[in-house]
């Protein structure tokens, strides 16, 4: 692409295919797009070296570049990962397909019978970063909510994404479906972005799935609806009812399990009550996998190898092997804490006090709120949703994580016999 309007061409085209190829979607059945998603999954198995290669490529360039290792572990396809993306294609299949599903029923006393019923957004646009399994999860879950999908991979994981992307087509081909249903933008020219968020009369809605830089970018200048979280701040408060060994194997999950994803904690919240028994075994096994605490006065007053955090340590989502630390007063302090630096992502609390669980469950206004688990469980596939396009923390459509239902929405089918209003 040598200049903005072949950019601009090129946009427009694959938007053009996009929405010609939902109004197809949106009518095949279950079987249709079920045999499509296993004919990728088996191209998946059988194209394995050729996608390993492709990352290997990406993985060089990645290096090359500097990226952390948080980044790199993002951008990783070994075997087993490979793997993972074709068996989450069949975990998709197995879910039940929501469109066309009734959500309600009612007949009014003029004889009209009105239906609410579950049907596709439309055309999706997918934007991402280094993750390249996200190629996968974004186009099967798109195709069976029936909807059609304009991908754009970050730079990092172009090789891998193509590789990836030519087993989700050779799926609908074989199943007889529009190629065109799941496109991947060919072109790393950052205009092809811009000309994606001004696609408003192909695009329904634009789900960003990357860095901060990225989303405020979408949010900012989409003429589309946007479905995103901006941070992944996510905390672990340890109350003073917590049990000291799930207090520290919680934690250190939570954080450590993979510090790369938005579900992975980046303040860790102690109650002053049990501070002198719960502070120094948590922060010992974090320090001992090799993650830096950055403390309060307190907590640094009370542990040696702690660093002093800033005020901006509390704002930042690090995604790195950095954890900030606060003493707070109770759950009162903890949700407070949480309702000033929060991201409305992902927040947990450990205790075996159920008042102060409810309370933290009721009182803390975000997309996930968790009990005595990881916040590592922010995940689609955990809650069984077979894969996710992404997590939303806005309050519009759709929150949490994003899946099959989440890509739908509903019309109303009225049934009358003649009936005419006076």
């Amino acid at each position: 692409m040598n200049s903005e309007n072949d950019i601009i061409k090129l946009m427009q085209q694959i938007g053009k295919q996009a929405k010609a190829a939902a109004s197809e979607l949106a009518l095949c059945s279950t079987d249709q797009k079920n045999n499509a998603l296993a004919a990728a999954a088996k191209s998946v198995r059988d194209a394995k070296d050729d996608i390993i290669a492709a990352n290997h490529k990406d993985m060089e360039i990645a290096k090359g570049r500097g990226l952390t290792g948080a980044m790199l572990d993002r951008l990783l396809l070994d075997e087993e990962r490979v793997e993972a993306i074709a068996s989450s294609i069949e975990d998709i299949i197995k879910l039940n397909d929501p469109i066309g599903d009734v959500l309600e029923t009612k007949e009014r006393p003029n004889g009209l019978k009105i239906s609410r019923v579950r049907v596709p957004l439309g055309v999706i646009g997918v934007i991402f970063e280094s993750r390249p399994n996200v190629t996968a999860d974004a186009g099967i879950l798109c195709l069976k909510s029936g909807n059609a999908s304009i991908l754009r991979c970050g730079s990092e994981s172009a090789h891998s994404s193509r590789a990836i992307h030519a087993c989700l087509v050779k799926g609908l081909e074989e199943a007889g479906l529009p190629v065109n249903a799941i496109q991947l933008i060919p072109t790393q020219d950052r205009s092809a972005v811009g000309e994606l968020l001004r696609l408003s009369d192909y695009v329904d809605i634009i789900v960003p799935r990357g860095g901060k830089g990225l989303i405020e970018r979408v949010q900012n200048d989409s003429r589309v609806p946007v479905m995103a979280h901006l941070d992944g701040i996510c905390h672990v408060y340890i109350d003073g009812k917590a049990d000291l060994e799930k207090a520290v194997n919680v934690t250190l999950n939570a954080k450590m399990r993979r510090t790369g994803i938005c579900g992975s904690a980046e303040t860790l919240l102690i109650d002053e009550a049990i501070m002198d028994s719960h502070m120094s075994p948590i922060l010992d096994a974090l320090k001992d996998k090799g993650c830096e605490i950055r403390g309060d006065k307190t907590v640094c007053e009370n542990y040696a190898d702690a660093i002093e955090a800033t005020e901006e340590d509390w704002a930042t989502e690090y995604l790195d092997a950095i954890i900030s630390v606060k003493v707070v007063n109770g759950v009162e302090g903890a949700i407070a804490h949480i309702d000033q630096y929060g991201s409305h992502h992902t927040d947990s609390i450990i205790t075996e006090d159920d008042n102060a669980a409810v309370k933290f469950l009721n009182e803390i206004d975000s997309a996930i709120v968790i009990h005595n688990a990881s916040t590592q469980y922010a995940d689609g596939g955990e809650f069984g949703m077979g894969a996710e396009i992404g997590i939303s923390t806005g309050k519009m459509h759709a929150r949490g994580p994003v899946g099959l239902e989440q890509l739908t929405s509903y019309k109303y089918q009225v049934r009358g016999n003649g009936q005419t209003r006076p």
